[in-house]
């Protein structure tokens, strides 16, 4: 049980402790204080601002109304800030970049102050339970979200609301139609639901079917598209343990476990491919949970690294397929000119390139505050060879 460390609180002057499970490694709150059906609102969104968790031990749906009840005080604070007229720092205009990071700043308060309503999760016969009354049945995606659940313990509603989604999607997965299939994503793994980058894969002109490498493989739904359109063998490479377990599964499921070989490796697997793919995450940004790795990229350290290796695991004649979106350049995360000055850098030509517009609602959303870079956004596969 190292992994969840031990939450303490007062109630009826007596010392409380219980485990704090978390997938996310956030550290328990420091004050607890336990709450039911008679606490309001404003005294819970005052407790959780000022840093104290509410752990919740009335009706499970009161505590669901709660949560949002908390999120519609945070919502109505957030967009009174919004009317006031900003002041840039030095008088300097703002840009993109700093809306990007007014915006990210936002989601993590919201997600800090959310974090602090709490319910309690302890063992039972037939899995781990909520014993709050109306709860629902949280055995499987609480174990998949937390490990076993051997102690009684408490864990953020939010969070717990988070696990039961993904439990759903890994129950129901999520249709691929360049597969003709559906791929299960895992808890903690990113779903493939933007396919516009998959069939940029399913569709690209294959420059050998012997091999490719996957590097970063996710959920395999990638590598599980190389090995339907005939590639004969197929590495895929993680690092996260529940990517690797989630690939491993899909690439069963679909029964291309003869073709697609998953792998525990940091980028390339040893020796060279006539194809080497890759879909690093877009954003070059500091990740705040296991989730968002598939999106930030601290300093693009996934994308350089892959960049850099890739003429030294290509055969001759090979390509490496680098798929990306342009959002951090519309962002101004990253500078127009940086993409093609790594590639060259790297002793890398760009041989072709094909592009594609997103799909997915917020590009069609004005209200979203990053919507002017998200309708420019492209995503884009580039077919990359070493130079000669």
């Amino acid at each position: 049980m190292a992994d969840h460390p031990i939450l303490s609180w007062n109630a009826d002057g007596r010392a409380r402790t219980a485990r704090w499970y978390t997938a996310g490694g956030t550290p328990p709150p420091r004050r607890v204080v336990p709450a039911d059906d008679r606490m309001c609102a404003d005294i819970a969104y005052r407790l959780v601002c000022e840093g104290t968790a509410v752990l919740w031990q009335g009706d499970y749906h009161g505590g669901r109304q709660l949560l949002a009840a908390l999120g519609r005080r945070i919502d109505r604070r957030a967009t009174r800030r919004g009317r006031r007229p900003a002041a840039p720092a030095g008088g300097r205009a703002t840009g993109p970049a700093d809306a990007f990071h007014r915006h990210r700043q936002a989601r993590g308060h919201r997600a800090r102050v959310l974090g602090m309503l709490l319910v309690p999760l302890e063992p039972g016969p037939r899995g781990p339970a909520v014993p709050l009354r109306r709860a629902p049945d949280v055995g499987e995606a609480a174990i998949e979200a937390y490990g076993p659940v051997t102690e009684p313990g408490a864990v953020a509603l939010r969070e717990l609301l988070g696990a039961l989604g993904a439990h759903e999607w890994r129950r129901k997965g999520v249709d691929i139609p360049a597969l003709g299939a559906r791929v299960h994503p895992h808890y903690g793994v990113f779903s493939p639901v933007r396919g516009e980058y998959v069939d940029l894969v399913a569709e690209a002109p294959l420059p050998a079917k012997s091999l490719a490498f996957d590097v970063g493989t996710g959920t395999g739904v990638l590598a599980a598209v190389l090995a339907r359109r005939g590639v004969e063998r197929v590495v895929a490479t993680d690092t996260d343990p529940r990517a690797l377990a989630c690939a491993r599964d899909n690439v069963d499921r679909l029964g291309l476990a003869d073709q697609v070989e998953v792998v525990e490796g940091n980028l390339f697997p040893p020796g060279r491919a006539p194809l080497v793919v890759c879909n690093p995450p877009w954003l070059p940004a500091k990740p705040t949970s296991a989730l968002e790795h598939a999106v930030y990229d601290p300093g693009g350290g996934m994308l350089h690294g892959f960049l850099a290796g890739l003429a030294a695991h290509l055969e001759p004649g090979g390509e490496g397929w680098l798929v990306l979106s342009d959002l951090a350049e519309h962002l101004g995360l990253r500078g127009r000119g940086e993409l093609h000055a790594a590639i060259e850098a790297a002793g890398l030509r760009v041989a072709a390139r094909h592009d594609t517009r997103p799909r997915h609602r917020k590009a069609a959303d004005p209200s979203d505050p990053l919507h002017a870079a998200r309708a420019a956004e492209v995503t884009s596969l580039w077919r990359l060879t070493a130079a000669r």
